[in-house]
């Protein structure tokens, strides 16, 4: 794992990690323990985030999913008491450092679906529409861009789905040649809804995140996380970058499971924000998600996305998403979508922006804080080894060694 704090030649300060109002933020997550002498071996395990310090919260909730099936998850993190792991700053820092002998950080999702929502925003349905005209193609995507855009002259602004303003658009679309499934995902009645990524396959804050070493244009996705818990009730927000490859989808949405699932393509952190009375489903309607990617060649992208201009409410994307049609009993992270693609050239004129190892990728809104992530290619990552098995394994060896700990005091 390479170092986030030194890449990109630019420092990121472990406390602007921290959301902006810190001292009123009911923040949770999962810090990964180093082996100990006492036979426990490395392994995650819950953790409370507060300005005293970072606590661990596994003797209470093993796994976040048990936490999040709570009533009221952020009252009960607030009251548990647990043992310390360390400061604030020196697990955010080891996170950054990618320093594996110290607590750090690990993605705040153990049991979770990690689903996602597409063509979310008119700007990156879009833009999807580009990846399908273009067949992928980066260095057609300027000439198809303008012919799209001026044939919708904007109509898309304020165009509910499934309306009969998007039906109106549907037919114009069709008859110019430029239908696309994209377009009926984004302003069809049906939202896009797909698996991201497996179970526990999420990295973390510092960590590397994968591209595919056969893509030649991809890109982040910044994005806010829901926090659903089994019956579909919100619980709590996090960021995300979804990173996706936009020449494999765009040669084929049926490679959609190639372009969004590889090694270390999925991040989510740092923390998990429970709602509360500081922070709520209507906080993450106003959010503000900021993206930089600063390249080891010098190159530097900022961007920004508004929630405001989601298409679809994120309490829709949920009620689409888990109900009477589809359960999770372990509950769901879902990614609500960007309307950010990055369309700034990064050599060739014309050819648009994608990654190159080593960028940098700074994901941050003030209510959230910042997640930070170097880029690497997927078959040169660290390998996902810790499963399913492995975690119950690590949470059967936990409870064997507290267990003997209290025996002996007795």
């Amino acid at each position: 794992m390479k170092s986030a704090l030194s890449e990109s030649g630019k420092a990121t300060a472990w406390a602007a990690c921290l959301p902006l109002d810190m001292p009123a933020a009911t923040l949770v997550g999962r810090v990964w323990m180093p082996s100990t002498s006492k036979g426990i071996t490395g392994g995650p395990c819950v953790a409370a985030f507060r300005e005293s310090g970072v606590f661990d919260l596994s003797m209470y909730w093993p796994t976040m999913s048990d936490l999040l099936e709570e009533d009221d998850p952020a009252a009960c993190a607030s009251k548990a008491s647990g043992s310390k792991i360390g400061s604030l700053e020196s697990v955010i820092h080891a996170s950054l450092a990618g320093n594996n002998s110290q607590p750090r950080c690990v993605a705040p999702f153990d049991l979770q679906v990690i689903k996602a929502a597409g063509v979310t925003f008119a700007a990156s349905m879009i833009e999807r529409v580009i990846e399908e005209q273009s067949r992928g193609d980066p260095a057609l995507a300027t000439h198809t861009r303008g012919r799209v855009l001026s044939i919708l002259g904007g109509t898309l602004s304020g165009v509910v789905p499934g309306s009969a303003k998007a039906a109106e658009i549907k037919l114009l679309l069709v008859q110019e040649g430029l239908w696309s499934q994209y377009l009926e995902v984004g302003i069809g009645p049906d939202a896009e809804l797909f698996t991201k990524a497996p179970v526990l396959s999420s990295v973390g804050l510092g960590a590397d995140i994968g591209i595919h070493p056969m893509s030649e244009w991809n890109n982040p996705e910044p994005e806010l996380v829901l926090a659903i818990d089994s019956r579909g009730r919100i619980k709590g927000a996090s960021l995300g970058n979804d990173v996706n490859l936009r020449d494999f989808e765009g040669r084929s949405a049926l490679l959609l499971g190639k372009a969004k699932d590889n090694n270390a393509s999925c991040a989510i952190g740092p923390f998990l924000r429970l709602f509360d009375d500081s922070y709520n489903l209507d906080d993450v309607r106003r959010s503000v998600i900021t993206l930089e990617v600063d390249g080891s060649d010098g190159f530097s992208l900022k961007g920004e996305s508004s929630m405001a201009q989601i298409s679809r409410d994120p309490a829709s994307l949920v009620q689409q998403t888990i109900g009477a049609h589809h359960q999770y009993p372990d509950g769901v992270a879902l990614f609500l979508g960007t309307m950010f693609p990055p369309v700034q050239d990064r050599g060739a004129p014309g050819c648009g922006f994608t990654h190159h190892p080593d960028d940098c990728v700074r994901i941050h809104t003030p209510g959230l804080g910042t997640l930070v992530n170097t880029v690497q290619y997927s078959d040169q990552v660290t390998p996902w080894t810790f499963g399913v098995r492995a975690l119950f394994q690590h949470i059967s060896g936990r409870a064997s060694a507290q267990a003997r700990a209290r025996s002996v005091l007795q």
